[in-house]
């Protein structure tokens, strides 16, 4: 998958961030970005009004562009949050979802099929995406899908991580398969539940990303 400039610099800058290569508090050069990077002005300020959307910057009036802290606390509830929304479009789309959009669906497997087996977590990382997108779309409620990919947005920096933490990838694509089988079947509940505890962290799953964030020194303890 070909990136625009724009994504390239979005995921550069993320990566430097959750990696701790950028520190919270760090002022961010718009006019040293763009020639570190070698693109233009009009990727770097989209760049940043995404990073900004993601929580993970924050723009001070006639002070800058700085990286931004988020609480331990604050990202748990945040992935709670997404749980249940994507929950309600799984339990949605296996009531509505069309034979085209199934037919979709099942194609978005594939990709990520695919950039499993490449063993490239970045590659996953937007196949799962496009495969969460045609669940949402498939619930047929445009107030939904629209907070979700909101909430998604916010989170993207810390779903991406999770895919780095080791076999992850692999069991993701598992629980995929179960939410295209549920939804295949019109069985709702099991939909609602496949994608509800294929996004909440919780048990070795939340310890080894806490540990992963806490590692790289980009969390604290209370929110902010």
């Amino acid at each position: 998958m070909k990136r625009s400039n724009t994504q390239r610099l979005r995921d550069a800058l993320e990566d430097d961030i959750i990696n701790g290569r950028r520190a919270p508090g760090e002022r961010l050069d718009p006019e040293a970005l763009g020639r570190e990077f070698e693109v233009s002005r009009t990727p770097v300020r989209e760049a940043i009004q995404q990073l900004v959307a993601s929580g993970l910057v924050t723009v001070s009036p006639k002070k800058g562009t700085f990286v931004a802290k988020v609480g331990i606390d604050q990202l748990i509830e945040m992935f709670e949050v997404m749980a249940e929304l994507e929950g309600m479009c799984g339990r949605l789309a296996a009531r509505r979802i069309s034979d085209a959009e199934l037919a979709e669906l099942r194609e978005a497997l594939a990709r990520c099929e695919t950039a499993a087996r490449a063993g490239d977590p970045d590659e996953y990382y937007y196949e799962n995406a496009a495969f969460h997108d045609c669940i949402y779309r498939a619930s047929h409620n445009g107030f939904l899908d629209s907070e979700a990919h909101q909430l998604k947005q916010r989170l993207k920096p810390y779903r991406r991580l999770q895919l780095q933490v080791r076999q992850r990838m692999g069991s993701s694509l598992e629980e995929h398969r179960e939410i295209v089988a549920a939804i295949e079947a019109g069985e709702a509940e099991r939909a609602e539940r496949a994608l509800r505890d294929h996004v909440l962290i919780q048990g070795e799953r939340f310890s080894d990303f806490v540990a992963s964030v806490r590692r790289l020194g980009t969390l604290q303890e209370d929110a902010v």
